[in-house]
């Protein structure tokens, strides 16, 4: 599809090929539309914008900052040119995206069928809140066990759910196999990538929908939450609608001087994904090499490199993540406490995509929502460290900080 419309295959060129956006003066940056409503020129044009005949992009004007932003409307078509995608939008957080895209596609009585391994914060709202609130329901498998997917599968599944690589166990979604299997049962392929920005395009292998929390890589210095869905561009559409557009009615509203900073920071993607992948490569070949159970897609010896290297893109390597298994919770603490504390490798904080290192106990923090069966099911373990690898300092002295206190609390 991409040969026939001349759209270059590759992200960063059709990031490239986007009309620039000068400022209201001509400055070489677009301005920020602080506005909160639009002035509509002629009076008949308002009834055609308010019933969906004329948008930004079909002879009319923006109409209300809830609706659409000239200045969230250019980050939103960044991250769909990104992605591969016809359109996009952005909004105030990742599960502001992700809930909101969800509700796009669902209706009360209907069934997702969803990874067992996902963000604590998505985990919660599947398992109960869309439930509670929603009447919807979800169906937690092993998302790359083929038989399990098809199984859990009913006349009622709209969607399926898969991260493009699992929070925090970092397994990667076999996405061609779940894309066949959606299709074939009448349901959407959903994809969370926040974890792989450039490195996996979840579009090009039968996606429909791609989601990211922007608070993560993308946006890459932890000052903004934000988030964004991008798909085609009747389902972004979709939910801007006036009366049942979930990005629209519920209101989860992208900042326009947030998505100004955000917007001039996506060129230097590819420069930092590469460098967070480069060093999170290194390290893990060296922690494998001293006996650490540490898992990163990037080692051979993980069960989904292979996979990773038919999905993804080598140029990007495999993500910035890796993690440690430090056996006990304990010493998982103390692990991070020493690397925090006494050597200045990182900090202890959720989150992820930093300049810095972040590293947090995935089973106490961020998959904290989960219960002990289903953390155990998930393979999340007790004493498991995630941590998303910066690019500050240099290499070697970073090693050596993880070394010495590696040592000090016994894992080497």
């Amino acid at each position: 599809m991409n040969n026939e419309k001349n759209i270059p295959a590759d992200p960063v060129e059709r990031l490239a090929t986007l009309r620039h956006e000068f400022g209201e003066h001509g400055g070489v940056n677009m301005s920020i539309e602080a506005s909160t409503t639009f002035t509509v020129m002629e009076a008949g044009t308002m009834p055609e914008i308010f019933q969906g005949r004329l948008g930004p992009d079909d002879g009319g004007c923006f109409l209300y900052g809830r609706h659409f932003n000239p200045t969230v409307y250019v980050l939103g078509r960044q991250l769909a040119a990104m992605e591969g995608a016809e359109a996009g939008y952005c909004a105030s957080s990742g599960l502001g995206a992700i809930s909101s895209a969800l509700l796009g596609m669902l209706d009360q009585g209907d069934h997702v069928v969803a990874s067992d391994t996902l963000y604590g914060g998505t985990y919660a709202m599947l398992k109960e809140f869309f439930p509670l609130k929603c009447g919807i329901t979800t169906s937690f498998v092993d998302i790359n066990d083929a038989d399990a997917v098809a199984a859990a599968c009913t006349d009622k599944t709209k969607v399926i759910y898969a991260e493009s690589v699992s929070n925090p166990t970092l397994r990667v979604a076999n996405l061609p196999m779940l894309a066949d299997i959606a299709h074939k049962n009448g349901a959407k392929f959903v994809v969370d990538n926040t974890f792989t920005p450039l490195a996996i395009t979840p579009m090009d292998h039968g996606a429909d929908v791609v989601v990211h929390s922007m608070t993560k890589f993308v946006n890459g210095a932890s000052d903004f939450i934000a988030g964004a869905v991008v798909g085609s561009g009747e389902f972004v559409g979709s939910l801007m609608d006036l009366h049942t557009g979930p990005l629209m009615i519920l209101g989860p509203t992208m900042d326009p001087q947030v998505a100004h900073s955000i917007s001039l920071r996506i060129p230097h993607l590819p420069l930092r994904m590469k460098e967070h992948a480069h060093r999170a490569q290194v390290f893990a070949e060296r922690l494998h090499e001293l006996k650490v159970d540490v898992t990163y897609p990037g080692l051979e010896s993980h069960p989904d490199h292979d996979l990773f290297c038919k999905i993804g893109r080598s140029e990007y390597g495999f993500g910035g993540l890796l993690t440690i298994d430090a056996g006990t919770s304990e010493k998982a603490e103390a692990l991070m406490d020493d690397l925090q504390n006494t050597e200045g490798f990182g900090f202890m904080a959720v989150s992820l995509g930093y300049f810095d290192t972040l590293m947090s106990c995935s089973a106490s923090s961020t998959s904290s929502e989960m219960s002990d069966e289903a953390l155990a099911a998930a393979g999340i373990a007790p004493g498991l460290v995630r941590i998303s690898i910066g690019f500050t300092g240099s290499l070697e002295q970073r090693w050596q900080q993880l070394e010495r206190a590696l040592n000090r609390v016994g894992l080497i």
